[in-house]
């Protein structure tokens, strides 16, 4: 049996060997190049020294391990000794499995299994590292097996080994029975056991284990803390991370850059995200995996400005970011609309020649889909060349926020075709699609087949995308219904659904009912009594209007005010209601007044019942000509250039009058403007709204 070639180059780390104290070893030592070893085998060979096994070993083991370049080499000088000994197989092995050839390593054991050299300790210690390598379990129990039949299943060297390639290759309840029989566990085995409930997530089993390991005494290290660290934050268990800070704190083990940055990372996870900016700050030296985790920690809590301004600080550190550092910070960009970072990250991966992995690749569609740039979104995504189900939710999504609710549908049926499982999120991406483009018998059959065909029971975001699909369409009687006869509990998200339907349809029987049931949900939430106000306000009855406005004062419920921010060069510029704040305030509002009149030329009525109640009549028109996204479109219009388009994010649902003026701001002004509110994008061009005015 042949060896199959050497095919992996890599760099070997620096592993000297323990040669025995003699000139010719201290020479083999110092080696730097293949000429260097070919100079020294020569004089071996005049000597007569190449006929001993250890001085042949030797020359092997420093052609294997210590020159990178030399692995050829090697591989003649092993294939020329008539009779290798086990140290010697040994030797090529692990040589192998550092050259990340692993499988190559499992074709030497055969070989010297065929050549019936009988394998060590130290044979099967590597040769189990290989089947981890290759995540071969099959390989793996029967090198087991093997070992056992050899006497040295229970040698604790081999044991630890073993636990390692169970956990490794997934069988980790394998692992724990080798664990759990063995009378005598160092921190090795602790790891080995560790490192199985990392790979596959277990992170409850990891901290149990961990709590079992302090109740009896037993010794732990750096590398054990890292791993629970890791589990406390993906668990947001508090408390034991708290804990390890303070025996780090107390064992002076802060030296260790990988155990604070798993303490950044684990108190970012718990949501202690100034905990961990203290920690982070406090580090001397900060490698890309530390600025990641914070980065990352920022953006999970939705501290999306700090994200950003992290990253830029990153980036003038001059560390280069990864993986993990794109993703937040395109997750960041996503939510604030900060159209130029997300674009230059999206140009960063192209440019070094980043691989296009699966979580890359849909964190830039999920940001160019929230960015309004779905063409973009539909390229990227494209690109991608091997999708999971969230990336087909995420483009779905992307489409029916987009507007595009039945090209979303036929994405959700080219999913299915592709063989992937639709799962809850899938069905949230599918049924708004449905709602946002009116299509109510559709959003019915997807509703019912989730059960029935998929077995995924509708939580309650699906029954609140139901309650938006009857209600948007007119169907106020049927969404209330639906509502009642749900079979869990109406939370206050269902119920502020049905009375922003009621809005919409001006049905204020049923917009009472709603401001009822959520007052006894979240009494002191703004938007739910401004909702009912509005109503009322449409209804003709401004006195209601006028009292539960008034009821809010009382009750010292403040409004949220509507906010539009607009990104340009690079800077994200935010604005609210008669806003004056801006240093280009003066030329802003100038700005509106020549929209509105220009507007008004090509058939604009101000629809005076979006603006504010206690305004006076004759203040009303420029109440509602003052709402935060016409600030943000007039600053767009005088920051760029003609013809480009403005892209505007507010928190806020688009008003009715808003809608209509920015239509025709788009026509006359000639002007693509993309707005993303609260629950939509609205694409405006020549006088058209993408959501065929159906929002």
């Amino acid at each position: 049996m042949t060896v199959a070639p050497a095919i992996i180059r890599d760099k070997i780390p620096p592993l000297l060997p323990q040669f025995p104290s003699n000139p010719r070893t201290l020479l083999l030592q110092k080696c730097k190049s293949v000429g260097d070893l070919r100079q020294i085998h020569g004089h071996i060979i005049k000597t007569g020294s190449s006929l001993h096994h250890s001085t042949a070993e030797n020359l092997l083991e420093c052609s294997a391990l210590l020159i990178p370049s030399a692995m050829d080499y090697a591989l003649k000088l092993f294939d020329e000794m008539p009779q290798p000994h086990t140290e010697a197989f040994n030797i090529m092995i692990r040589a192998f499995i550092l050259t990340r050839s692993p499988i190559n390593a499992v074709y030497l054991f055969l070989r010297m299994l065929a050549a019936s050299i009988n394998p060590d300790k130290h044979t099967f210690s590597c040769i189990l590292k290989a089947c981890s390598r290759l995540n071969s379990l099959e390989i793996g129990k029967q090198v087991h097996a093997y070992a056992v039949k050899c006497g040295l299943g229970c040698e604790e060297f081999v044991l630890n080994s073993l636990i390692h390639m169970y956990a490794s290759c997934g069988d980790v309840g394998n692992g724990r029975n080798l664990f759990d029989k063995m009378p005598e566990r160092g921190i090795v085995t602790w790891n080995a056991m560790f490192a199985g409930y990392f790979k596959v997530e277990s992170w409850p089993e990891v901290v149990a284990l961990f709590r079992d390991m302090l109740m009896l005494g037993a010794e732990f290290d750096e590398v054990t803390l890292i791993t629970v660290l890791t589990a406390c934050g993906r668990l947001g268990i508090l408390d034991l991370g708290q804990w390890i800070e303070g025996y780090v704190q107390e064992n002076g083990l802060k030296r260790n850059q990988n155990l604070v940055t798993s303490l950044v990372d684990m108190y970012a996870k718990c949501g202690q995200v100034d905990r961990a900016r203290n920690l982070f700050d406090e580090m001397v030296l900060r490698d890309v995996v530390a600025w990641s985790a914070m980065i990352s920690g920022y953006s999970q809590w939705n501290r999306c400005r700090e994200a950003l301004e992290l990253f830029h600080d990153m980036q003038r550190a001059g560390v280069e970011p990864n993986e993990v550092t794109m993703v937040s910070v395109l997750s960041s960009c996503a939510v604030l609309g900060a159209l130029e970072t997300g674009k230059w990250v999206h140009s960063y991966v192209r440019r070094k020649q980043l691989k296009m992995t699966v979580n890359l690749g849909t964190a830039l569609v999920d940001f160019y889909a929230k960015c309004g740039f779905i063409l973009n979104a539909l390229e990227t995504f494209a690109k991608i060349p091997q999708k999971n189900a969230w990336s087909w939710t995420v483009i779905i999504q992307g489409l029916a926020s987009n507007g595009q609710g039945e090209e979303a549908l036929m994405f959700f049926s080219l999913m299915l075709e592709a063989d992937f499982q639709p799962n809850y999120l899938t069905f949230i991406a599918v049924l708004s699609a449905c709602s946002h483009t009116g299509l109510v018998d559709e959003g019915k059959r997807f509703f019912h087949s989730m059960s029935c065909i998929y077995g995924i029971e509708p939580r309650i975001e699906h029954y609140g995308i139901m309650v938006d699909i009857f209600g948007r369409s007119g169907m106020i009687q049927e969404a209330y219904n639906f509502v009642i006869e749900m079979p869990i509990k109406p939370n206050a998200i269902i119920w502020r659904t049905l009375l922003a339907s009621c809005k919409i349809h001006k049905n204020v029987e049923i917009g009472e009912e709603s401001l009822k049931q959520l007052v006894k949900l979240e009494p002191r939430h703004s938007g739910d009594y401004i909702l009912l106000s509005n109503i009322y306000a449409l209804a003709g009855r401004l006195d209601d209007a006028l009292t539960l406005r008034n009821q809010m004062k009382e009750k010292g419920i403040k409004k949220t005010p509507g906010c539009s921010s607009i990104e340009v060069d690079g800077v994200i510029h935010e604005f609210f209601a008669e806003d004056s704040a801006h240093p280009q305030s003066m030329e802003i509002y100038d700005k509106v007044d020549e929209m509105m009149i220009r507007i008004k030329e090509a058939g604009y009525l101000p629809d005076i019942a979006e603006a504010r109640l206690d305004a006076e009549e004759d203040e009303k028109e420029v109440s509602v000509s003052h709402h935060s996204e016409k600030l943000a479109i007039a600053f767009g219009l005088i920051r760029s250039p003609p013809r480009a388009a403005i892209r505007v994010s507010k928190n806020l649902r688009v008003c009715r009058d808003c809608h209509l003026a920015t239509k025709l701001i788009s026509k006359v002004y000639e002007r693509e403007i993309v707005v993303r509110d609260r629950n939509r994008f609205h694409h405006f061009k020549d006088g058209s709204c993408s959501c065929n005015d159906y929002w």
